[in-house]
């Protein structure tokens, strides 16, 4: 059988339980041009919130009673599809279940031999591929910038803070609690780290980047993106990655210092990783080198159980993760 959740409702605020529907189904059978995957483990994101709220975005949303959106990773176990074979490794949008029917559109195949399995919906997946983008061609960045990154302990954060410390950056990283702190600077190697939970963030920064930063990565909006539109030098970068504090409200924190962009002529750019679609092979070749060499180091953190699904989702609002939030769906 294949266990399914559903979004029952939208919900107000931080999801409940009652926000879903765990259903189950016979497995899929797949037709001509279909494959069906078993899912190993499905992608725990930010970006949910979103799409489960009934908004213009750059997704429609999620449908009342359809599968909850999700990327996954797992093995075909049924084919008949032209390229996908029975025992290969795919990921893709399969969404939170434990089998995927499909006609193998935005599927693409992987090595587990490589990597870990969740390394390719983490590190080598959407967040990883988010921070590349965003540090090279959105930021900009070159050899001596300052690089503020909001969100440095995640799993978007911590990537885009380690490309910038292999390409020669002073990076510097934000995350709340002492823990996340600490993983920052001594096991990724940040220069320095502000734990907004215990200091004034308008205080760490200016402690943290005295003459201002030439690059901001932001993944969680409000106040702490207001806070470093106060610190920035001469034509600094800004990239608008993620509002992660905002999602559960529906009444947006508008920046007050976005006017000091007219005093350093600076750019603040939002960008989604779904543009870069055609160079995602250039960016996974290019960190999975770095991986290789120790340059670039990666943690998902993995849970498990598809009935624990709000629970472990929970931990993206509440800060109790490090890393790629996993779930791991498959029983063994």
């Amino acid at each position: 059988m294949n266990k399914r959740l559903l979004l029952a409702h939208r919900p107000e605020g931080l999801p409940t339980e009652d926000t879903w529907k765990l259903d189950v189904q016979p497995i899929p059978e797949p037709g001509e041009g279909q494959l069906v995957v078993r899912n190993h483990y499905v992608s725990l994101d930010p970006a949910m919130r979103i799409w489960i709220k009934d908004v213009r975005s750059y997704l429609p949303p999620v449908q009342l009673g359809d599968v909850m959106r999700g990327g996954t990773i797992g093995e075909v176990i049924a084919s008949k599809h032209p390229t996908f074979k029975e025992g290969m490794y795919v990921s893709g949008w399969g969404g939170i279940q434990q089998y995927t029917l499909t006609d193998g559109q935005g599927m693409f195949a992987v090595d587990p031999s490589l990597v870990p399995l969740p390394t390719y919906i983490g590190g080598l997946g959407m967040p990883g591929l988010t921070a590349y983008f965003g540090i090279f061609d959105v930021c900009k960045i070159k050899e001596g910038d300052v690089v503020l990154i909001s969100g440095g302990a995640g799993a978007v954060g911590s990537v885009a803070g380690q490309i910038a410390k292999i390409k020669g950056c002073y990076v510097v990283g934000i995350a709340g609690g002492p823990e996340k702190c600490a993983y920052m600077k001594d096991e990724l190697g940040f220069d320095d780290v502000i734990d907004y939970k215990n200091e004034n963030i308008y205080a760490g920064i200016k402690r943290s980047c005295p003459k201002g930063m030439d690059v901001y990565f932001d993944n969680v909006g409000g106040e702490i993106l207001d806070a470093a539109l106060a610190r920035l030098k001469l034509g600094a970068r800004i990239a608008i990655c993620g509002a992660i504090s905002q999602y559960n409200s529906d009444d947006f924190y508008g920046p007050k210092n976005y006017s000091n962009l007219i005093n350093v002529r600076g750019t603040m750019q939002g960008f989604l990783v779904l543009d870069y679609g055609k160079r995602y092979g250039e960016a996974v070749a290019q960190m999975g080198q770095w991986m290789a060499q120790g340059k670039l180091k990666t943690r998902e953190a993995i849970y498990e159980g598809i009935e624990n699904f709000n629970d472990t989702f929970l931990r993206l609002f509440n800060g109790d993760k490090k890393g790629k939030l996993v779930l791991k769906v498959i029983e063994d």
